[in-house]
């Protein structure tokens, strides 16, 4: 363990901050979106979460659901079945998370609009594709 390192749990973790806690097993580009998916339908198959329209590839899907089972935050609606044909569910913790999807949401809808969105991405993207030393 490093000197910034906190053992809590089998869990080492990069500080104390909760904020950077949580950003540590929810701060990936998709697992909010596969805990939105199931507060928006409810429970949801393999396929089911494929067919989202942020179109997350297979290896991501499989090892994101692994993730937040792990976390307690999700589970296999019949854990006996083949995992195939198996639906995922919130649990209580997951479920917890909807406040904080929805507050995101709002923020989002507030400060984001779809104009300074295309214009970021344009930018960024003017970037990566002009002259890779710019002196």
């Amino acid at each position: 363990m490093d000197i910034a390192g906190v053992k809590a749990e089998g869990v080492e973790w990069r500080s104390m901050c909760p904020i950077s806690s949580a950003l540590d097993v929810l701060g990936d580009k998709w697992s909010l979106l596969i805990v939105r998916d199931l507060i928006i339908h409810g429970p949801r198959t393999y396929s089911q979460f494929l067919e989202s329209p942020e179109r997350i590839s297979t290896n991501i899907l499989a090892s994101r659901l692994d993730l937040l089972t792990c976390l307690k935050l999700i589970e296999r609606v019949n854990p006996e079945a083949a995992s195939r044909n198996n639906a995922y569910r919130l649990t209580e913790g997951g479920a917890a998370l909807r406040p904080v999807l929805e507050a995101l949401g709002k923020w989002a809808g507030t400060h984001l609009s779809a104009g300074e969105k295309i214009a970021c991405l344009h930018r960024i993207r003017d970037r990566l594709s002009g002259p890779q030393y710019p002196y």
